[in-house]
């Protein structure tokens, strides 16, 4: 019975259904004609007939089928018939991109994503929960799940909607409004998870509306509490409260400790071409998903290229005064020797105007000690991966193209 409806009236499709099968009448007459008398001066109307109705059945086949799949486009797609050629490109091509593990929080991981995403759609971005302040602290105490804060921004990241759509979720309310502070998407993944009642089907719907290219993993299911102790002893719980302690971190741990890794993030890591830890927050975004027994024994058992993006610039209270090669070593002792292969180090200069900017933040460009990192035994790629035009922040396009070159480089050595 649905399949009559397209023939009500003002569906608008009826005629180009029409065309076709008028076509198709046509080409049959047409063949007929010619088929059943023999070109010659005695058949030569029949003959011409007969090319001249295939003729016009070819073009009212043409026209019928170019119609009818506008009528598709403009319907599933509205407004978006100019990019149909970019849309088709995304799904055959980037398809068949490599496989590709992101791991990590906040703006670092967002920025790679919207690199990643031009030249593959197998990204599995997998992402902390530990985060407790602002917008996701809130809902997190409040609606008593978990933060949706850098999920939202890693799903924005890999979106392929309209532009309009992503600023939607990127929108964040006036301080003057019931909501200030919150952000729309947050708000939107926290109105699903209590539809669905889970988090992850709150994360899959997020992503089918943005359409995003690839898939956005929570770390863990449970929630968690990220703790640090000091090197004066002083223990610090929650990442907000962590990030203001101006005391020097000496390791950071989960609570609860054993907690257990998603089944799609760790069957993500093992079946990656590459697994990317960072660029972000040290201590906040990429180690408190090291921190998951699961996860961290998934990335150090795949046989992936596990490629460190350090950090351009120090974090104030997180990272003061840290070489690239002490951002090494902090991972190291959490996570293990064998969590890294490759470690992507920036060697260009950073302007002066931007130093004494970052200066009032307590924030530093990152030594570049690339000796030291090789002398614990990774390989370092040495480049000029910055972007400097409103922060100091790693340049998306840079340094997907150093990470896609890489692992194209070793497949081809692997023979894959």
């Amino acid at each position: 019975m649905n399949k009559l409806k397209w023939l009500l009236p003002g569906m608008g499709i009826k005629r180009w259904i029409m065309l076709c099968v008028a076509g198709i009448g046509l080409l049959v007459l047409g063949a007929f004609l010619l088929g059943s008398f023999k070109i010659g001066a005695g058949n030569l109307f029949l003959s011409i007939l007969g090319i001249v109705i295939l003729l016009g059945g070819v073009y009212f086949l043409v026209v019928g089928v170019k119609e009818l799949i506008r009528f598709i486009i403009n319907v599933l797609l509205p407004q978006r018939e100019s990019e149909l050629v970019d849309i088709v490109y995304a799904k055959q091509h980037l398809s068949k991109g490599h496989n590709i593990v992101a791991l990590g929080g906040g703006t670092g991981l967002s920025v790679l994503l919207h690199g990643l995403k031009r030249y593959t759609s197998n990204i599995s971005a997998i992402v902390t929960v530990a985060d407790d302040g602002g917008s996701s602290g809130r809902l997190r105490e409040e609606f008593d799940m978990l933060p949706p804060g850098d999920i939202r921004d890693c799903l924005v990241a890999l979106a392929d909607a309209e532009p309009l759509m992503r600023d939607l979720f990127q929108f964040r309310f006036e301080k003057n409004s019931p909501l200030s502070g919150h952000n729309f998407g947050n708000l939107f993944i926290t109105a699903m998870t209590k539809l669905t009642g889970d988090f992850e089907k709150a994360i899959k719907a997020s992503s089918k509306v943005l359409a995003i290219r690839g898939q956005v993993i929570p770390s863990t299911l449970r929630k968690v509490t990220l703790i640090a102790t000091h090197k004066n002893g002083k223990i610090t719980r929650g990442e907000t409260n962590i990030t203001a302690s101006e005391q020097k971190i000496d390791k950071v741990y989960l609570e609860p400790e054993n907690c257990e890794g998603t089944k799609e993030a760790i069957e993500a890591i093992l079946k990656a071409d590459a697994v990317i830890l960072g660029p972000g927050s040290l201590y906040t975004s990429i180690l408190p998903n090291l921190l998951i027994n699961d996860i961290k024994k998934a990335v150090r058992e795949s046989a992936a290229p596990k490629i460190y993006v350090c950090n351009v610039m120090t974090q104030s209270h997180e990272t003061d005064t840290y070489s690239a090669g002490e951002h090494v070593k902090a991972i190291i002792e959490h996570a293990g020797d064998d969590i890294i292969d490759y470690v992507i180090v920036n060697k260009q200069k950073i302007s002066g105007e931007f130093l004494e900017k970052y200066k009032k933040e307590n924030a530093y460009p990152v030594n570049n000690d690339s000796d030291l990192i090789r002398d614990l035994g990774y390989t370092v790629i040495e480049e000029n991966v910055i972007n400097t035009v409103d922060h100091v922040r790693h340049n998306s396009e840079k340094l997907t193209e150093i990470i896609i070159e890489l692992i194209s480089d070793i497949k081809t050595f692997k023979g894959i």
